[in-house]
This record gives C-alpha cells, sequence and structure tokens, in this order.
C-alpha cells in the first residue's frame, strides 16, 4: 500500500509516494504452507465463501425443515460445519493454504487414514453436528452422505485405498479467483504424491471443476447422487494415478577434457 502525500507551490505540484511495508509475509502471496490448529477458523471462514453457492455444502442447509432458520443463522451454520471439517483434518490429515488472507485452502486425509476416531470427532468439535442440525439434516447428513462416500472411494480404489490420498476439499475465495492459487496447491500435492508412488482421489461438484482437474491428470470414474432433497446433488468420482518423476538420463561414459590456456596477443 503506497500512502499519497500532495503538495503546492504556485503552479507546481508535486506528489509524494510513501512506500509503506506490510506485516503480511511476502512469502504467504505464492508459497503453500500448513495451517495450525490456532488458524482454523481463518482457514474455514475461506472455505465457507468458496463453497457459498456450491450445491454440495448447502445440501445440509437446504432441506424443509431448514425454513425457519434465518440467512445469518445459516451462515453461521455453514461456517461452523467447515470450521470441524478444518479441525479434523489438522488433528488427522493435512491442511494447506495459499495467499496472503487464506484465499485458497486444501483439507487432505493421507492415505492410510481416517478421521472417524472418536477422539478427532470430540476434539474438532464435529460432534456438535448432531445437535445442530435437524431432523432431515442429520439422515443426509449420517445416514446418507458419510456412508456414501466411506463406501464408493472403498469400491473405486479397491485393494489401492490405503495408498491414496484424499482430497476432502479444495476452494478459494471468490474475491481471490484467477491468481493461480488453486494450482499451487494441487501441485504441490500432486508432486508429493507422484513421489511416494500414490493416488489422489476426490469428488467434484461441478462439470467446470470436472474439466479444471481433467488438466492435473484427473480421471472421471463415476458418478454418485445424494437424492434427498428435491433435485439430486451430482458428484464426480475423479482419481489420478502417480506419475513417475522425470529422470535425467547420463551417458554411460563421460569424456574427459583438456584444459587450455587461452591464447593471447
Amino acid at each position: 500500500m503506497a500512502a499519497v502525500k500532495s503538495s503546492s507551490t504556485g503552479s507546481n505540484a508535486v506528489t509524494l509516494v510513501e512506500l509503506k511495508h506490510s506485516l503480511v509475509p511476502s512469502r504467504w502471496e505464492d508459497t503453500v504452507r500448513t495451517v495450525g490448529i490456532a488458524e482454523y477458523r481463518e482457514a474455514a471462514v475461506s472455505l465457507a465463501h468458496a463453497f457459498a453457492t456450491d450445491d454440495y455444502a448447502k445440501y445440509l442447509l437446504t432441506s424443509d425443515d431448514m425454513a425457519g432458520l434465518c440467512p445469518e443463522e445459516k451462515w453461521k451454520l455453514h461456517v461452523d460445519i467447515m470450521a470441524y471439517a478444518v479441525a479434523s483434518h489438522y488433528y488427522d490429515g493435512l491442511v494447506t493454504t495459499i495467499g496472503p488472507d487464506y484465499d485458497s485452502v486444501a483439507l487432505w486425509v493421507p492415505p492410510g487414514k481416517s478421521l472417524n476416531s472418536w477422539w478427532t470427532v470430540l476434539r474438532s468439535g464435529m460432534w456438535r453436528l448432531y445437535f445442530q442440525l435437524t431432523p432431515e439434516a442429520k439422515k443426509r447428513y449420517f445416514d446418507e452422505v458419510i456412508p456414501l462416500l466411506h463406501d464408493t472411494k472403498a469400491e473405486v480404489l479397491g485393494d489401492r485405498e490405503d495408498d491414496a490420498w484424499y482430497l476432502a476439499f479444495i476452494g478459494t475465495k471468490p474475491n481471490a479467483r484467477g491468481r493461480g492459487y488453486a494450482k499451487k496447491l494441487l501441485d504441490d500435492m500432486i508432486q508429493k504424491a507422484d513421489a511416494d508412488n500414490r493416488l489422489v482421489y476426490l469428488e467434484s461438484s461441478s462439470a467446470a471443476n470436472n474439466a479444471y482437474y481433467k488438466k492435473f491428470g484427473f480421471e472421471a470414474k463415476r458418478e454418485i447422487f445424494l437424492k434427498r432433497g428435491r433435485m439430486p446433488v451430482c458428484l464426480t468420482i475423479m482419481v489420478r494415478d502417480p506419475r513417475p518423476l522425470r529422470k535425467v538420463a547420463y551417458p554411460s561414459t563421460i569424456k574427459k577434457f583438456q584444459l587450455v590456456p587461452a591464447r593471447t596477443g
């Protein structure tokens, strides 16, 4: 940010621009970093904005028995759901972000891990959903969403399930889109997955996102549907197989070079 000061003497006008150093670490603009538990609320608010119009994210909040909640109450519950998700991934997974204000956030579950332990549910606050959701919303979440996602992942990956990174959420705030933040979050994990020969698994909630993920090597495996709402919500299951890192080939014999003094004169 610059502070601008203007002064005028006679017919001459001078504008002085004073450049001020920002306290926001400059590396946050283009470096992927891990989110700590002290930052989970900020990351959750960012994801809440990123998924504010997403059909999957709205699925729990659009049941008929939610009609009595005002928009502010629904927004608070939406943020709470994201907060529990961020916290649970901090405890048993990985939360990454990029941008000066948690502009893009990704929630990852490492290979062989799950977020279902009672200790994670307790610490993350996820247990509160049982008391915060309406009866229909609880049926959608506990009886439909969780079993469907769990069973589909097991069916699609089979005996490779424990070898896959699971991308549960990735989102960029509307005012920060177009800066390549999501690409950097994906590239960061894809490089790790390739180095360890791991798959990457995700559920995509929009056709536009499907095309985006295909650019990173993801392939659509199947579609699943959440059917308790008035309109079904489609999720596309996508998987990226690991790609071997490129190796530089060196010749088997290396020629010896003789140093020759530079000629002068």
